[in-house]
């Protein structure tokens, strides 16, 4: 199995996964110029793509749904409620409702030789979720846009080869920032995104003796740096209560607008 973000923070999202037999899309929240172009430089096309997985239907994350329906008909995986809030956002377009396949959390669906659970999370948005993607005995997860984490997230996410988490923001940063108060609130609250220490935190409790890779991802660009977020994150994996170091796993930082490195577990 193999990850790559073709782009990963605040301004847009999408993520590739997949196999030697399939490869998805997780979100496209970025330009159909720029999806192509992204896959084309890690030798894969657009027309490749067996589906979109949609975490939500906010526009960092569907903003090139429309073109990726209109240009290659690709099926569109989401809840009933992001299916929905999609309809209802003018600025993708129209859509034929046939690309739309309907999926409910904590119920697995299969594309290709990929086998997928969707996994509820905490965010402001009509029916949000997380994906955990397998082939085999290879788990993969992409994991961002959530205010908050509890038991069953974490028991969801056991097991993982490789994770992309979202580190969001830096909390002095935001909270010293330009953004007005209402929307630090929303950051910050339990429906809006993991903070860096938070992030670590989660890590935390994932982390097992077989662990591969973690990237981190969705960072914001006004409230938090590549290099921040990876040291306060290797922080708290150091410093937590756990048996584990951050130098006994690789850590990268996702890039923002540019393709990032792929990343396989064979």
């Amino acid at each position: 199995m193999e990850i790559c973000s073709i782009a990963s923070g605040s301004s847009g999202n999408c993520i590739c996964v997949g196999t030697d037999e399939c490869h998805v899309l997780v979100d496209a929240g970025i330009s159909g110029k720029r999806i192509e172009s992204g896959l084309n430089s890690i030798d894969l096309k657009t027309e490749e793509m067996q589906g979109i997985l949609i975490t939500h239907e906010h526009v960092d994350h569907i903003a090139g749904l429309g073109v990726m329906a209109r240009r290659y008909g690709l099926p569109m995986y989401a809840t009933a409620g992001t299916i929905e809030a999609i309809k209802n956002t003018p600025s993708v377009g129209k859509i034929d409702p046939e690309l739309f396949h309907e999926i409910v959390p904590q119920e697995d669906f299969v594309i290709g030789d990929l086998t997928i659970t969707p996994i509820h999370i905490s965010h402001d948005a009509a029916d949000p979720v997380a994906y955990r993607i397998k082939k085999e005995n290879r788990t993969f997860a992409v994991v961002t846009d959530l205010g908050n984490y509890d038991d069953e997230i974490v028991q969801q996410l056991q097991g993982l080869d490789t994770l992309l988490l979202e580190a969001n923001h830096d909390i002095h940063m935001l909270e010293t920032g330009v953004y007005p108060y209402p929307l630090k609130r929303r950051i910050m609250g339990n429906r809006g995104h993991l903070s860096n220490e938070r992030s670590g935190q989660l890590l935390c409790e994932l982390l097992h003796d077989k662990f591969g890779t973690v990237v981190l991802g969705h960072l914001s660009k006004e409230n938090n740096y590549e290099e921040l977020a990876y040291e306060a994150v290797r922080l708290e994996v150091t410093m937590g209560d756990n048996p584990y170091k951050a130098d006994d796993f690789p850590m990268y930082v996702a890039k923002r607008n540019a393709v990032s490195p792929v990343i396989r577990a064979e």
